[in-house]
């Protein structure tokens, strides 16, 4: 069926942002120093000849999305090479139709066979699933937001039948096949069913405490950073009113781990935090282990149990690899999905396996979480959304997917721990999305089409394009004065 708001890629160009973390981020095994955003301008057309542009950004966070112990240089060279082939790819695509047909059906034809080319040769490792992603993440949402600038719309008011052809039914019918009897959930029903019509306009912000993060004065090594900014974990909870915190565990030393999240509580308490959560980022191999975590720290501080809203990821997230069945965990505290969550059929069989939530990421499409986010719901899954440590305009659309999302308690927004200098121009328009104050963050800045971004109004000095494809020309952001 086609529509008068129906739209095709015209052109797109593709920017490379590198950014240096002013204190290394550890995650389960992994390192973090520096990233490289990709920020993503798509041009669109509709079937009268209307043109717009829409925005995309994502950083690459190739330790988060491609875990390995190859060359590190060698895995962003080539996640780099991915984003630039799916930007030269969409240019040309040729599907007509909504952002998130266009997206999805680019996803199931493309993605993969354009990642098997940007890969290296073997012995290297091919491009993962997950990586490829969030590769194709920035132009997906770029997609997004020039869909509703092209009508004038808000992005969020487009999710519904006046705008989109297929229900949320056909989509994952493309996927599992039509016959699938679990279809039937969904036919007749559009993301916007599962979305907050009035979401709010500010935010319960999780702060990120890093596996190398110094809690208190007595971790501090002398080469931390002295640039205004806090340092210790006690410092970010006093200056930014913090009542929600993420803690980084290792999943291989178990008295690490409890003594970790022992002291993170008596520190989060002290300074009035009310809701914890753990992460172990796939880094433990049997429930017994998390387990013994929960049961040691439910003797010695019973209130951080208590307070303890979710577990996230302990387990591999190949859960083909390791079908492990998590029911008893799940039974004791809810436990969330993240890095196994690439796509709804990865949650379905999360859910199968005893897993009772989902951590969704803007960083796995625009497309994909709105689709993983029907299927939670109607399975009564919780919904958190998570950060990818998104700076910039990366920042923006993982926002407004946390508040339209009715997640379980606010959301994940760390850039500010990491690179808050990164988003400084964008800042000026935006502050309350860059800044937490009283544990919250404040999207009322945002306003007009597509995702409110104001990119015009953003003085953002972009550096040359890596790539140039078909009819775009982006408009080059402008100089903007501080908000009075």
């Amino acid at each position: 069926m086609t529509r008068q708001t129906d739209v095709k890629v015209t052109g797109a160009a593709a920017y490379l942002i590198p950014v240096r973390m002013r204190v290394p981020l550890k995650f389960g095994s992994q390192v973090q120093h520096s990233a490289t955003c990709v920020r993503v301008a798509v041009e669109v057309e509709n079937r009268v000849g209307k043109r717009a542009v829409g925005w995309g950004e994502t950083p690459l966070s190739v330790q988060w999305a491609w875990p390995s112990s190859a060359d590190y240089e060698l895995r962003q060279a080539a996640m780099i090479r991915l984003c630039l082939a799916c930007t030269k790819a969409i240019a040309g695509f040729g599907e007509m139709g909504h952002a998130m047909e266009i997206g999805d059906t680019f996803r199931r034809d493309r993605l993969g066979s354009l990642a098997n080319q940007c890969g290296e040769p073997s012995p290297f490792e091919p491009i993962p699933e997950l990586a490829a992603l969030v590769c194709l993440s920035p132009i997906d949402l770029a997609i997004h937001d020039a869909y509703g600038v092209v009508h004038g719309v808000d992005t969020y008011a487009t999710y519904g039948p006046d705008f989109l052809s297929r229900d949320i039914a056909d989509f994952l019918g493309a996927d599992a096949g039509h016959a699938d009897p679990g279809l039937s959930l969904f036919r007749g029903r559009f993301p916007a069913d599962f979305l907050d019509p009035n979401p709010p306009t500010d935010l319960l912000a999780w702060h990120l405490v890093g596996g190398l993060d110094p809690l208190d004065e007595g971790d501090l090594t002398g080469a931390e950073p002295s640039d205004g900014y806090p340092v210790t974990l006690a410092q970010w909870i006093q200056a930014d009113g913090l009542e929600c915190l993420k803690i980084k565990l290792r999943g291989t030393d178990l008295d690490w781990d409890i003594n970790r999240l022992l002291r993170v509580a008596a520190i989060g308490f002290a300074g009035g935090v009310s809701r914890f959560c753990a992460d172990f980022n796939c880094t433990v191999g049997d429930p017994a282990y998390v387990h013994a975590v929960l049961d040691a720290v439910a003797s010695k501080n019973p209130r951080l149990i208590e307070h303890l809203l979710y577990v996230e990821q302990p387990f591999p997230y190949d859960l083909k690899a390791f079908p492990i069945d998590v029911r008893t965990v799940a039974a004791r505290t809810p436990l969330f999905l993240d890095e196994s969550a690439h796509n709804w059929q990865y949650v379905a069989n999360g859910y199968r396996l005893g897993w009772n939530g989902v951590a969704l990421k803007t960083c796995k499409t625009q497309t994909g979480a709105l689709l993983s986010l029907a299927w939670a719901k109607v399975h009564r899954m919780g919904v958190m959304v998570q950060d990818l440590t998104n700076p910039m305009l990366a920042a923006i659309p993982h926002l407004r997917l946390a508040a339209h999302a009715r997640t379980l308690a606010g959301v994940e927004t760390n850039a500010m721990q990491f690179y808050p200098e990164a988003s400084s121009p964008e800042a000026v328009i935006h502050p309350g999305i860059y800044r937490r104050r009283s544990g919250r963050v404040d999207l009322g800045s945002l306003a007009g089409p597509g995702f409110g971004m104001r990119v015009s109004e953003i003085n953002r000095m972009l550096p040359e394009p890596a790539i140039v494809v078909g009819t775009v020309e982006p408009v080059q952001s402008k100089s903007a004065e501080p908000p009075e």
